[in-house]
C-alpha cells in the first residue's frame, strides 16, 4: 500500500509540475502584454498632450514653424510606431523635438506665465513620471518572464510551447535614460 501511495505521489508531481510551469508562463506572458499596453496608453496620452502644448506655443510664437513641424513629425512617427524597437526610436526623437520646443518657449516670457501652458506643463511632468513607473513595471515583468523562459527545468516547457524571451524597454545609451526635461 505504501508503494502505491509513493507511486501516486510521484505521478502527481510528474503530471502537475509541468502544468504549473506552463500556467506560470502563460501568466507572465499576459502580464508582459498588460504592462506594454499600459505604457502604450500613457504614450498616447503624452502624444495628445504634446499636441496641445504645441498649439499653445504656436499662439505665442507663430514664426517658429520649423520647430513645430519637427515636433509634429516626431509625434506622428511615435503614434505610428508598432514594434517595441520602433516605439523606442520614435519616442527618443520626440523627446529631442520637445527639447527644441522647450528652447523656443524660453524666449517668450508671456507664454511661460500663461495659465493654460502651465497646466499643460504640469500634466506632462506627471505623465512622464507615470510613464517611467509603467516602464519599470514592464521591465520587471519582462525580467520574470525571461528568467522562467531561460532557466531549467522551465525552459524545456517554454521551448515546447514556443514561449520566448521578451525585449526590455530601454534606451540606447546611459545619457538618454533620464526622463526628458520638458520644463518651459
Amino acid at each position: 500500500m505504501m508503494i502505491l501511495l509513493m507511486i501516486l505521489a510521484i505521478f502527481a508531481v510528474v503530471l502537475f509540475y509541468p502544468i504549473s510551469i506552463y500556467n506560470r508562463l502563460v501568466k507572465l506572458r499576459t502580464l508582459v502584454h498588460e504592462a506594454w499596453s499600459s505604457i502604450d496608453v500613457m504614450l498616447k496620452k503624452r502624444h495628445d498632450l504634446i499636441h496641445s502644448l504645441v498649439e499653445t506655443v504656436k499662439s505665442y510664437a507663430p514664426h517658429e514653424t520649423e520647430t513645430f513641424d519637427s515636433v509634429n513629425r516626431a509625434r506622428a512617427a511615435a503614434m505610428n510606431a508598432h514594434t517595441l524597437q520602433e516605439k523606442e526610436a520614435a519616442e527618443k526623437n520626440l523627446d529631442q523635438a520637445m527639447m527644441n520646443l522647450n528652447a523656443v518657449a524660453e524666449h517668450y516670457p508671456d507664454l511661460k506665465a500663461n495659465t493654460n501652458f502651465l497646466q499643460l506643463q504640469a500634466e506632462l511632468a506627471a505623465l512622464e513620471n507615470d510613464i517611467a513607473n509603467f516602464r519599470k513595471y514592464y521591465n520587471g515583468t519582462v525580467r520574470e518572464n525571461n528568467i522562467l523562459v531561460q532557466t531549467f527545468p522551465s525552459n524545456s516547457i517554454a521551448n515546447m510551447y514556443k514561449f520566448e524571451k521578451v525585449n526590455f524597454f530601454e534606451l540606447d545609451n546611459i545619457a538618454e535614460r533620464a526622463l526628458p526635461n520638458v520644463r518651459f
